[in-house]
């Protein structure tokens, strides 16, 4: 759940807007909630007014910076009486919307999703002393090179973007993440009933019940929109496909570059030939490949350029490129890993392992997402990972799951914000029940569907993982992949 705080001199308009369709029924099912602020409360002044002339002259009003801070204040001491007392320190995400700032994106909305309150400033007149947003405000945003009379429009544009891709408000929810812009392209176009209208007849494909030829047929239409409407967005694209046939040259060894690109997650950081960086535009981490060690060095001061001290991972599959990234940029070899692929395009049979309709298998499983309630067991079982805010991310997102015995956790598997298969854990005693083997069957069978390669890692030496994947028929790169992780500065 997301909640939404609004300081604005108009709620009314922000909650009238926002309380039908989509937002509104968001808002009843408690998947979102959404509270208007109004500043003029917070006023000094016994005529309740917010703004008075700017020094130095000019046209119009300024808003005063005592009721938008004492509006604002009062909006962070409400959410932080509702967290725990260990992260009531952190800052509040505060949105300033200004057409100075940062244009509002699809990724953009989804970076906002991922926070449990957001705070929308909303500036009327002309504008807002600078000293309260210099206290307040840690992005700002604007929907266009254009000028509107107050920002309560663009905070409900932004909060409608941002709302979609919060896990269960869409009722479908693929919808969310095959929309137009999403691995940037535009959508394709759409048909319904009647199958003739007009004297215009749906496409044939759509009709055919071959999902494989229907998908195809997306693409190829996404691609033509684009082109044709988005020629900047296509160039992108382009370019991105083209990094793709490169990195195809050994397709075990970069499954996790190329599943970036058809995922719609990479962000392009260089190319040139056989030396590729790109970022994931969800969890931040840079994915480095290089043709000799040369290359691979200035690829990385580009990606210190771009990242700064930002990213805390990065994936380098070239082993002669590990010792530059430990000695120039402070990184250290957290895990030397092999991909392991799912080269096939059958599902893995569940017959003794887990029930399609998720009632208990013939060894007690049920493997189900899961919840809050885990959160701490995940944590506690699985010490690759001690970041208990990616977990709660994971959970959050729907990626995670329990195989449960006669309603108690034996193990859980997730999918990693950047695509891969892992976080397997089964508890000891449930161990040599082929509990692993219905955990990964799951996540395989459900990437399939998904229309997904599945895909993971497994580090040198974790033999019986090893032993795992053998038998469920993956197949291991001949090359390894270094994730490196940033050494803490003293």
């Amino acid at each position: 759940m997301i909640n939404f705080h609004v300081l604005t001199l108009f709620p009314d308009m922000v909650m009238q807007g926002l309380m039908t369709s989509i937002t509104g029924r968001a808002v009843q099912q408690k998947k979102i909630d959404i509270d208007a602020v109004n500043i003029r409360d917070y006023t000094q002044d016994k005529h309740g007014r917010v703004d008075d002339y700017p020094y130095g002259g000019g046209a119009g009003m300024l808003m005063q910076a005592q009721p938008v801070y004492d509006a604002w204040k009062a909006a962070c001491e409400e959410i932080r009486s509702q967290q725990p007392e260990e992260l009531r320190d952190r800052p509040v995400r505060t949105v300033y919307v200004t057409p100075q700032g940062a244009v509002f994106n699809q990724q953009m909305a989804k970076e906002f999703a991922k926070e449990e309150d957001l705070i929308f400033l909303c500036g009327h007149y002309e504008g807002i002393d600078e000293r309260v947003l210099e206290e307040t405000v840690t992005d700002y945003v604007s929907i266009g090179d254009y000028v509107l009379t107050g920002g309560e429009l663009p905070a409900m544009v932004m909060i409608d973007a941002i709302s979609r891709m919060v896990p269960g408000v869409l009722a479908n929810g693929e919808s969310g993440e095959t929309e137009s812009f999403e691995g940037d392209l535009l959508e394709y176009p759409q048909y319904s009933r009647p199958e003739e209208w007009h004297g215009k007849q749906v496409p044939k494909v759509l009709l055919s019940g071959n999902q494989r030829k229907i998908a195809e047929w997306r693409r190829q239409e996404a691609e033509r929109r684009t082109q044709e409407r988005r020629p900047d967005l296509y160039a992108g694209y382009e370019r991105l496909m083209s990094c793709k046939k490169v990195l195809a040259g050994d397709k075990l060894l970069h499954v996790d570059m190329t599943e970036l690109i058809a995922r719609g997650q990479a962000r392009l950081v260089f190319a040139e030939g056989k030396n590729i960086c790109l970022q994931d535009k969800v969890s931040g981490a840079y994915f480095h490949t290089a043709e000799d060690i040369k290359a691979g060095c200035r690829m990385l001061e580009i990606l210190q350029e771009d990242a700064g001290e930002r990213s805390g991972l990065l994936v380098l599959h070239q082993e002669f490129m590990t010792e530059p990234a430990e000695k120039y940029l402070r990184f250290r070899t957290a895990m030397t890993c092999n991909q392991i692929v799912y080269t096939k395009h059958e599902k893995l049979p569940v017959t003794g392992l887990y029930r399609m309709d998720g009632k208990p298998a013939e060894n007690g499983v049920v493997i189900r997402p899961l919840t809050m309630e885990h959160l701490d067991a995940v944590v506690r079982d699985y010490n690759t990972i001690s970041d208990e805010a990616y977990v709660t991310d994971r959970i959050k997102k729907g990626a995670l799951f329990g195989a449960f015995v006669d309603g108690q956790l034996a193990g859980f598997i997730g999918m990693h914000a950047e695509g891969g298969i892992g976080m397997l854990f089964v508890s000891p005693e449930y161990r040599r029940r082929r509990i692993g083997m219905a955990l990964e069957t799951y996540m395989i069978n459900l990437g399939l569907e998904r229309g997904e390669r599945p895909y993971g890692q497994v580090e040198i030496g974790n033999d019986a993982s090893k032993g795992l994947q053998e038998a469920l028929g993956l197949c291991f790169s001949k090359g390894r992949i270094y994730w490196m992780e940033r050494e803490e500065r003293e």
